[in-house]
């Protein structure tokens, strides 16, 4: 269910804890099934994690099935429903709301032609607002795929991201 490449990085991974705390990896090894299947996914549908590679995870870890989904439940950095090739989260708490960062919202929604928490119909962007990111001082910001930070979205800088993901 996933790529050699993927069980390697779990297994480095699990070695950094005590060969009894294979428990600890859970998170990590969640965020490289879900990394994996965000590459390789065709399809909103392929892009999130599943009951099934949610249980092949704890399988590989020797821990409970509802241990892992505990965990990819509670963390919204796991995608539990289908998104885009991009997901784009615009933080909207109130340092970067006072700073722009409804407002960038507002901008991203009217130029993917999507609502927030909607994906546009190629399948390419999912549009989510997002708790604090740890940099109000850069507001607004953004995350793509939970992995790529952008400060200072101004509408120019927000179609420059875009661009740059085309």
């Amino acid at each position: 269910m996933l790529s050699a490449e993927s069980l390697a990085s779990i297994d480095r991974e699990v070695a950094k804890y005590p060969a009894d705390q294979k428990r600890s990896a859970v998170m990590a090894a969640l965020r490289i099934a879900l990394t994996e299947r965000r590459e390789q996914g065709q399809t909103p549908e392929a892009r999130c994690l599943t009951p099934e590679v949610i249980e092949y995870v704890a399988n590989y870890l020797e821990i409970a099935p509802v241990a892992a989904y505990e965990v990819a439940t509670f963390y919204n950095m796991y995608d539990m429903k289908p998104v885009g090739k991009y997901k784009i989260t615009v933080c909207t708490n109130l340092p970067c709301a006072l700073s722009g960062g409804v407002s960038a919202a507002k901008y991203l929604s009217e130029k993917l032609g999507i609502a927030i928490g909607e994906t546009t119909a190629d399948g390419k962007y999912t549009l989510l607002e997002g708790e604090c990111m740890g940099a109000c001082g850069d507001a607004p910001v953004l995350l793509v795929n939970n992995h790529k930070m952008c400060s200072h979205m101004s509408p120019a800088a927000i179609d420059q991201k875009l661009a740059e993901l085309e």
